[in-house]
């Protein structure tokens, strides 16, 4: 499985984020109440459990890498990007995500194609039809997978930042009216 990595970060992701959400699901039920036509405090309750079976997803996904676990994955973050997208397009009152439970997360670029990119790491994982455990399976790699897990958990960490605290900057430079700089 070539992008098993990408995989362990995707997982990892579901796992964070939805831990977060359930513990914090009122920017995410602020960005959904635009288009879920549920009263605030009932939203609230359907984020925290969704969120719940994300993490559970995440974790399951994790330990047992399947084709049908794989696919939910997948499933999951291009759902991930429609949404961003969609909260792009929209502005105003759906701009933050909400993602990993924090404030005025803005939906960004970045995050649309983050979210793809581990979709279809995903979808070639669930393809590749992987059989037993992440024990299993990380047997196969060298060293029994310790560098390809470090790996993954920096990138899940590195894909955090840019999905939170970087899109949080790109705000604040976009209201300050601070143009990039590019290098001469």
């Amino acid at each position: 499985m070539e992008l098993i990595g990408l995989y362990l970060v995707a997982c990892v992701l579901l796992v964070l984020a939805g831990i977060a959400k359930a513990f914090r699901p009122d920017d995410t039920a602020r960005a959904l109440a635009v288009v879920v036509p549920l009263r605030m405090p009932l939203l609230r309750r359907v984020i925290r459990c969704g969120s719940i079976a994300e993490a559970v997803l995440g974790a399951t996904a994790l330990a047992l890498p399947r084709t049908v676990s794989a696919g939910l994955v997948a499933l999951s973050y291009f759902v991930f990007a429609l949404v961003v997208a969609y909260a792009r397009a929209k502005g105003g009152a759906i701009a933050s995500c909400g993602c990993f439970g924090t404030p005025d997360t803005p939906a960004t670029m970045l995050h649309v194609i983050v979210d793809v990119a581990l979709g279809i790491a995903a979808v070639l994982v669930a393809m590749a039809g992987p059989a037993g455990s992440i024990a299993s399976v990380l047997s196969l790699q060298p060293l029994h997978g310790v560098p390809l897990t470090m790996a993954s958990g920096l990138c899940a960490w590195l894909t955090y930042l840019a999905m939170s605290a970087l899109a949080e900057l790109e705000a604040a430079r976009r209201a300050l009216g601070i143009s990039r700089v590019t290098p001469q």
